[in-house]
């Protein structure tokens, strides 16, 4: 894994010789670290009380009991429930007070996804935070092609400039929806990307069942047959149809995971006051009630199936109908579901870089910056749309996927809390310096000054004077440069080649076997 990085320590030096040379070599050189799973070392934002959190409790299981859920299309489902003890009454099933609850307690509190360079496995749980980026939208943008449907080199690039990003954890899933592939065999060159192209975590198709299946299958190509059957290998999102509607696609993939052990995110996709009540109160009971039969289900499937309780939370503007992102609404929902999964013993799934703007602007940057933050306080273990996510969800931006990794270290910064030991105060320093003094040469700011400071390396930072020279670029200039520069880049983590030949092989046979199909 490549990346460029600023690892390399500089002499100490007072002038503005060499020392400031060598360090431009060293922040241009490529290296191959990546960053741990984030590791909480702050508080949780609690922001409602327990009273508050038992009277939605109450309600969602009410929900559940007297209002139901609908399992669509899926006999199979709807005799479990009933096996489980639910009252089923056509699609629709009634789910007794206590029953979903006492299902879900068998899902575990955490998990370790194995990735094929056992260095990038996750834990997905606990205190971890685990970054992935966007998720399925049918156009991407950058500045040289403008806004365009999106492409299988596309979507390689994107795996590329993930697997090159220091602080991203995840490869992710359908980083973008290649549209000049057949539906029916995209998921086949998606999976082969993330299998060959990175050796971080990735996850599995979800469009159709049988797709669901292949991607155990190629799993078991990569990893080997027995090592899946023991081992969490794959992620997989399995949104729920709010409100209150579980589709047999959907929950077809989820029984094909569940039943091979591999993970699920069960997780509602809310819009505020289309989809789910305009009230905070309202939407938290819906996606309490909507995460308790979708996580319960999946253990009906399998006992002690991986799970990831999600909240994927938007609200919409009243005006033009348009979803919007960075709200406090928004905020004030994803902080009490956190608390709400964090009863239940979960892992939790919601934030990202969300933004309903066009462009990679300051509107995309304020949106972004409060939806990543609220991501951080409200507890969240894996955070899809992590980077890259422009114009609600419907763009891949090339540009703002490097702004938002870029942005990504700051949230391992402020992660790490403050440190409080003997260095950390400070004190020789203050003694040092006294009064009238400054730290720059001090000893303690030539021990620290390394690490003391989260650094960008992309944003700008030089002198006005400096920087128009260099072309007066704005932000958007700069991070089409960083894309160029890390696509140049990129390496290919080696892979067993009789494991890539089977791979490709797999999915030409599949490829073969049956007619392109786009709709």
């Amino acid at each position: 894994m490549t990346d460029e990085s600023t690892t390399t320590d500089p002499t100490p030096r007072r002038t503005r010789g060499g020392g400031g040379a060598a360090r431009r070599a060293a922040r241009s050189q490529v290296s191959f670290d990546v960053s741990p799973v984030i590791q909480r070392r702050i508080r949780d934002y609690d922001l409602l009380d327990d009273e508050t959190l038992d009277i939605i409790e109450r309600n969602a299981e009410t929900v559940l009991e007297e209002i139901g859920v609908n399992f669509v299309e899926n006999p199979a489902a709807l005799e479990r429930w009933r096996e489980a003890g639910a009252d089923v009454r056509g699609e629709r099933v009634h789910i007794p007070r206590g029953l979903a609850r006492k299902l879900c307690a068998t899902a575990p509190a955490s998990f370790v996804q194995h990735a094929r360079n056992p260095e990038r496995s996750v834990e997905i749980g606990g205190r971890s935070l685990v970054l992935a980026p966007v998720y399925g939208p049918p156009f991407v943008r950058d500045v040289a092609g403008g806004r365009r449907y999106a492409t299988m080199a596309d979507f390689r690039n994107f795996v590329r400039l993930g697997q090159m990003s220091k602080w991203l954890h995840h490869s992710g899933g359908t980083v973008c929806e290649p549209t000049d592939v057949a539906v029916n065999k995209r998921h086949l060159d998606m999976l082969l990307a993330h299998m060959t192209l990175s050796d971080k975590p990735f996850m599995g198709s979800v469009t159709e069942p049988s797709r669901a299946a292949d991607s155990v299958e190629m799993a078991e190509i990569l990893f080997g047959k027995d090592f899946v059957q023991a081992n969490t290998v794959m992620t997989s999102l399995i949104n729920i149809n709010s409100p209150l509607t579980f589709d047999a696609t959907m929950m077809g993939a989820l029984e094909i995971y569940a039943a091979a052990n591999q993970a699920c995110i069960v997780s509602p996709f809310v819009v505020g006051g289309a989809m789910a009540p305009v009230s905070v109160v309202g939407t938290l009971t819906q996606v309490l009630a909507e995460v308790l039969a979708g996580v319960a289900y999946s253990q009906l499937v399998r006992p002690g199936a991986p799970v990831i309780a999600g909240a994927f939370v938007t609200s919409i503007d009243m005006n033009s109908g348009a979803p919007t992102f960075g709200t406090p609404e928004a905020s004030q929902i994803t902080y009490g579901a956190g608390q709400l999964v964090r009863r239940l013993g979960l892992p939790f799934r919601s934030a990202g870089a969300f933004t309903g703007s066009k462009l990679p602007d300051a509107q995309a940057a304020y949106e972004t910056a409060n939806s990543l933050n609220m991501g951080l306080l409200s507890g969240v273990n894996f955070m899809l749309h992590a980077c890259g996510w422009l114009e609600g969800g419907l763009v891949a931006s090339f540009e703002k996927f490097v702004m938002d990794a870029d942005q990504l270290g700051a949230l391992h910064k402020l992660a790490a809390g403050v440190p409080a030991d003997e260095a950390a105060q400070a004190m020789d320093a203050i003694r040092e310096v006294g009064p009238g003094g400054h730290f720059l040469g001090c000893a303690h700011t030539q021990a620290h000054f390394r690490e003391a400071f989260w650094r960008s390396d992309m944003l700008d930072y030089k002198p006005f004077e400096t920087w128009d020279e260099e072309g007066a670029r704005d932000t958007e200039a700069l991070a089409s440069a960083r894309v160029a520069k890390l696509l140049a880049d990129y390496r290919e983590p080696g892979i067993d080649i009789a494991r890539r030949e089977a791979l490709e092989a797999y999915v030409a046979e599949k490829k073969a076997s049956m007619p392109d199909a786009f709709a």
